[in-house]
């Protein structure tokens, strides 16, 4: 698996999900419920991961659509 996305904003992790599902890349999300240990407040960002063949295409496709990918 590699890191694809990182952000605190989760409507940009729904919207690359819903796209990257749509081009049948799987996706996957981790820290999803690391809210329990910071309170609810949203200081900690969620990442997309995906699996490294999938990598190249799926950053294309969030590029193509307005959302920057994570760099290594």
């Amino acid at each position: 698996m590699k890191e694809l996305l990182r952000t605190t904003d989760p409507t940009v992790i729904a919207f690359a999900t819903a796209l990257l599902e749509g081009e049948d890349i799987d996706v996957f999300e981790i820290d999803v419920h690391m809210s329990v240990l910071e309170g609810s407040i949203g200081v900690l960002p969620r990442r997309l991961m995906v699996h490294e063949d999938d990598h190249f295409i799926a950053s294309r496709v969030l590029a193509d659509n307005g959302i920057e990918v994570s760099r290594p």
